[in-house]
């Protein structure tokens, strides 16, 4: 079948404050150098590329002490125009979470607070009717049971094992209602075996791809936005027939992010 698009209307947080001052994941090295502007210029760019597909960007301010707030992906999840909030695990990323509650409610949205650590799209995906849920270094496992009551829709938990790949959106890119793209090795044997069974076509990305975050990808359902660095991927996806665009994003890389990280989807 040929992959369809649909508009999307996302949020994004300009990286004005955007450093590497301390170390919650893997990828993060403070005593390495880092560029702003370069990180401002390339977020500018990924916000420009879903303007130019035809998407619709909203923003939400840039507070200062806050140099993850740009990983907006992480704010929340919406789904049905309802809004479950989040609670981070990292105190250094805390005061995100009611900076995002408060935008969505100032917005109009149905705010549901957060029970557990959950750190929202970064951890939870909607793929087709079902949310894929991720658990193991980020996300509790306690979360998963509140985003199936506050959105009604069946929650397929997933369990994450490497540290490197600690969200989700990390690990796994949903193409669209019907198909993902993800990293194997990243998930527990049983929740392989889940995967396999769920997307038995899914697109099966390289070690080599993932490590520059090549599945830290959004797709509108036919065009997917991805790091240019992932170039086995990008083929992969072409043969599928998708369509791709690639994106630098690798200052933001230098903070665990991408593409994903950085866009949270905005479902009314």
């Amino acid at each position: 079948m040929t992959p369809i698009a649909t508009p999307r209307r996302y949020l994004m947080c300009r990286p004005t404050h955007f450093a590497v001052t301390y170390r919650i994941n893997p990828w993060m090295d403070p005593t390495a150098p880092y560029d702003n502007a370069l990180a401002v210029s390339q977020w500018e760019n990924l916000r420009q590329t879903f303007l130019d597909l035809g998407h619709t960007v909203e923003l939400i301010d840039p507070l200062p002490g806050l140099p993850d707030m740009v990983f907006a992906a992480n704010g929340a999840t919406v789904v049905d125009g309802k809004v479950l909030a989040v609670q981070f695990r990292d105190a250094e990323r805390a005061d995100e979470a009611p900076a995002y509650a408060a935008w969505f409610a100032g917005s109009g949205f149905e705010v549901f607070e957060s029970k557990h650590t959950n750190e929202g799209e970064g951890d939870i995906l909607l793929a087709g009717d079902v949310l894929l849920a991720g658990t193991g270094f980020r996300t509790a496992h306690a979360a998963h049971a509140q985003t199936q009551e506050v959105f009604g829709r069946p929650v397929i938990t997933l369990q994450l094992v490497d540290p490197a790949y600690y969200h989700l959106d990390t690990a796994l890119c949903v193409l669209d209602e019907r198909n993902v793209a993800y990293l194997p090795s990243a998930f527990s044997p049983g929740s392989q075996a889940v995967l396999r069974r769920l997307f038995p076509d899914a697109v099966i990305a390289t070690p080599a791809d993932a490590e520059v975050l090549g599945l830290n990808a959004v797709s509108d359902g036919r065009t997917v936005v991805l790091p240019v660095q992932a170039t086995a991927l990008n083929a992969a996806l072409r043969e599928r027939g998708y369509q791709t665009v690639g994106v630098d994003v690798s200052e933001l890389r230098k903070a665990g992010g991408g593409p994903k990280c950085c866009t949270l989807e905005v479902r009314s």
